[in-house]
């Protein structure tokens, strides 16, 4: 058993995977979940690196999800949480099933939410910890026909700013948010969303590097990172440039139908 633990959530594929590889790579016991039984061969990849893995299958969509997250860790002391779990759901609103957009908002806010009230009060107390949250600069553009994804993703890039700043006497724990752009993960195709430009775009960037970006951002305690140079511009431009704006932009990426030959 190594002398420190992590929480990895959303860890079965995409940035929740890879950034499980770097935290077993750097000698830490990890806690992975997610909530389809893929988790269990994801953590058989990250037992090569020689630490201890415990794999968790749950929806972190619901409060008994997070508990049973919670019940694994046996009561050990987490030195890092990456709360990286997430989802998307492309189509226009108006066409959207409740219970869909509910399980975004559920597993995006509500479940992120919990968790971090569940952990993050001991890092506190110890004045000791690292949390690194996936946010998006989706969050700053009102995203036409993605728009419960990005109004939740504005949610997390918010609250996360105003948690950093209730908890900055304790100097010791760190919150970093990481805001990654358009990743070549399984999120397109699980929100119904490869008929769209952004969707079929091959240009996406490479989930590893992602989690890189994060994890270093994270290790160094900085308040927030965007992922890849690109994406930093659009956090920029998306203070300045009207909504209206933006949210036809958004459109043209993100409107079914809109994948170019």
């Amino acid at each position: 058993m190594a002398d420190k633990f992590a929480i990895i959530t959303g860890a079965s594929t995409g940035i929740g995977f890879e950034l499980a590889t770097l935290a077993a790579k750097d000698g830490y016991d990890i806690l992975v979940v997610a909530n389809e039984a893929l988790i269990q061969s994801a953590a058989a990849d990250f037992m090569q690196f020689g630490t201890d893995v415990t794999a968790v299958e749950a929806d972190l969509s619901t409060i008994e999800g997070v508990d049973a997250l919670l019940a694994a860790t046996n009561g050990r002391k987490v030195d890092i949480l990456c709360a990286n779990a997430g989802h998307g759901l492309g189509h226009g609103f108006l066409d959207q099933k409740v219970d869909d957009w509910r399980n975004v908002i559920d597993t995006n806010i509500t479940g992120t939410l919990y968790l971090l009230q569940k952990v993050m009060p001991a890092m506190v107390a110890r004045n000791d910890g690292k949390v690194l949250v996936t946010g998006s600069v989706a969050g700053y553009i009102p995203g036409a026909f993605q728009a419960v994804y990005n109004g939740s993703k504005a949610f997390i890039d918010s609250f996360t700013e105003a948690l950093r700043n209730e908890i900055k006497e304790a100097d010791g724990v760190t919150l970093t948010t990481l805001m990654p752009g358009p990743v070549d993960t399984e999120f397109f195709d699980r929100a119904d969303m490869n008929d769209t430009s952004v969707g079929s775009d091959p240009n996406k960037r490479d989930p590893a590097d992602v989690a890189k970006d994060g994890w270093d951002a994270l290790m160094s305690g900085k308040a927030s990172v965007f992922s890849g140079f690109m994406t930093k511009v659009q956090g920029v431009l998306a203070n300045v440039i009207p909504g209206s704006v933006l949210a036809e932009q958004h459109r043209k990426m993100a409107e079914p139908g809109s994948a170019k030959d």
